[in-house]
């Protein structure tokens, strides 16, 4: 199921610091290991957990390869949250309610 590995990717903090800087737009390994303190193969081994998980995906440019977030990865997520989307509405309202009453 396609869900677990997005979710074992991004359970990893330095990998969703890495998919947060791809957010951001196109970047090679040299840029994502800015600010981190991360060696070469660590960014590699991470930056290819997340694109076996179809949320990145790599574009040669020479002997350059510059990483961006697989947009095919993000619908992924996206459906798996919209099965929980509906419960919240009658969440909140039910919240609204108790905190209604405790004020009383």
């Amino acid at each position: 199921m396609i869900e677990n590995e997005i979710f074992r990717a991004l359970a990893d903090p330095t990998r969703r610091a890495i998919f947060e800087k791809l957010a951001d737009g196109s970047k090679n390994a040299s840029a994502l290991r800015e600010g981190m303190d991360i060696s070469q193969p660590a960014m590699s081994q991470h930056i290819s957990v997340l694109r076996s998980a179809g949320l990145v995906k790599e574009q040669r440019q020479g002997r350059f390869v510059n990483y961006e977030v697989d947009p095919d990865g993000l619908a992924q997520i996206a459906q798996w949250l919209a099965k929980y989307r509906a419960y919240w509405p009658a969440r909140i309202e039910a919240l609204k309610i108790l905190l209604k009453d405790m004020d009383q």
